[in-house]
């Protein structure tokens, strides 16, 4: 048998300078590897000839390469990731990180933990990043037919309680409602740096079997927050992982429902942003699958709304309607039920409805019907929802270019920029550019004119 030619490894240099920065010894190092190891429940017994060996090139398996970068990250106050310590070995967001839904509990913390450092540490990985069309579909799938994780409980690392839950839950709401008011381009940075520094500790930590299943589910909630910021700052390859992540973690914590909802109101919205309407409709009805007998009648409502968007966009007038009229059936019976929703769904009352519904008339090219929805949807939206207003009404001013109303869909367009002024979000921006490409078979109109001029003016 031949000799296996032997490959020479090259020297980490990358590895090398930093524990230079960080003015750490060899053994040094090896000492805090191990410490963060035991946190995370594994008995490593690295030394000064480990790291040694690292330095010569050597990639550790598993997950020792987070660990060390953890580490070191701790040593010099800020977050570094794999691909920094030299030990990526082609492992960046731009190959994966983020785009598995996880066999396993341990997994899917691996999974997220290393999405919020990369984020965080490697902002120029994320800009370019584009959607998968299969990674929308795969992991509703894989949610669909994988079974409850039988234990979450973890024993070693620093104690969860009850309050830290309640700590990520208190600080979602606070962030839900500064991005409200003022866009995601404002709040984004402050999550994603709470989910990397905060609350992967709490995953962890040690913890009881409920309080881990809250911890998890409250953690969903956060992730796919960060995915729909991620979405309204323009980065829907970003979003994407955001979500698929928060599905896992919502399997974790053991909630078909909000697992569903991530399904429905995010994903399948995403899906409808790229243009993809067959997985706007394949999500929505997996999301109602796989929550079947779990979620309350506003669910159901907002789960059928979000396919019947996928229908409209396909061009598919009679189906879009069936479903519609069971997502106002859905909502009547909401209203009507005395029963408690969830906080992730209360939010979805019959502006919002109405404004899912102005979206399928719009595609299907039913002006007057996408009028009197987005007007519903516009009388039902408060003041603070800056964003949700300015885009209903761009969508009213849609509706009545479709209905030849020029000079209205001016002057109500001209509304929406001011309000979307506001607040900082490629969403509203988007909407904005539609509208603009909806009014240019009437370039020559003075009222034309003056909303491009203006809209160029709040661009610069």
């Amino acid at each position: 048998m031949a000799a296996r030619p032997l490959v020479a490894r090259q020297p980490n240099e990358r590895l090398q300078t930093l524990i230079q920065e960080a003015a750490c010894s060899n053994a040094g190092l090896a000492r805090r590897v191990n410490m963060v190891g035991a946190e995370r429940g594994l008995d490593l017994r690295y030394d000064k000839t480990s790291v040694a060996r690292w330095l010569r090139g050597q990639q550790p398996r598993g997950r020792a390469p987070g660990i060390i970068a953890e580490a070191i990250g701790r040593k010099l106050g800020r977050t570094v990731t794999i691909d920094e310590i030299g030990m990526a070995n082609g492992k960046n967001l731009a190959s994966g990180v983020g785009l598995r839904f996880a066999p396993t509990v341990l997994g899917a913390i691996e999974q997220v933990c290393e999405l919020w450092r990369s984020d965080v540490g490697r902002r120029d990985l994320l800009t370019g990043s584009t959607v998968a069309a299969s990674a929308l579909v795969e992991p509703s799938r894989d949610w669909l037919i994988s079974g409850a994780d039988p234990h979450v409980a973890r024993g070693s690392g620093a104690r969860v309680g009850a309050s830290d839950v309640e700590a990520v839950r208190a600080m979602t709401t606070a962030l839900v409602d500064l991005d409200h008011r003022f866009g995601s381009g404002h709040v984004r940075p402050v999550l994603v740096h709470y989910l990397n520094s905060v609350v992967s500790g709490l995953l962890s930590g040690a913890y009881t079997e409920a309080v881990g299943r809250e911890l998890f589910g409250a953690v969903a909630r956060m992730t796919e927050l960060a995915g729909y910021m991620a979405v309204d700052t323009g980065q829907p390859g970003l979003a994407q992982r955001y979500y698929i992540q928060a599905l896992r973690l919502a399997q974790a914590a053991g909630d078909r429902a909000y697992g569903g909802y991530v399904l429905a109101a995010s994903m399948s919205h995403l899906a409808a942003q790229l243009g993809n309407p067959r997985e706007i409709a394949q999500l929505a009805r997996a999301a109602q699958e796989g929550a079947r007998g779990r979620v309350t009648p506003r669910a159901e409502a907002m789960f059928h709304a979000a396919e019947a968007r996928g229908h409209a966009l396909l061009g598919d007038a009679r189906t879009c309607e069936a479903v519609a009229g069971q997502a106002v059936d859905a909502l009547e019976r909401a209203e009507a039920d005395t029963g408690d929703d969830p906080a992730w769904i209360a939010h979805f009352d019959e502006a919002y409805l109405a404004d899912e519904l102005a979206h399928c008339h719009r595609d299907l090219g039913q002006a007057d019907a996408a009028a009197r929805r987005a007007t519903e949807a516009l009388s039902g939206l408060p003041a603070t929802r800056a964003r949700r207003r300015g885009i209903g009404l761009v969508l009213l001013a849609s509706a009545q270019i479709q209905q030849r109303e020029v000079e209205a869909a001016c002057h109500t367009g001209l509304e929406a920029v001011d309000l979307l002024a506001t607040v900082r979000s490629s969403r509203g921006a988007e909407y904005l550019d539609d509208l603009q490409q909806r009014l240019l078979p009437y370039g020559e109109e003075p009222a034309v004119r003056e909303f491009g001029a203006r809209l160029e003016l709040q661009a610069a």
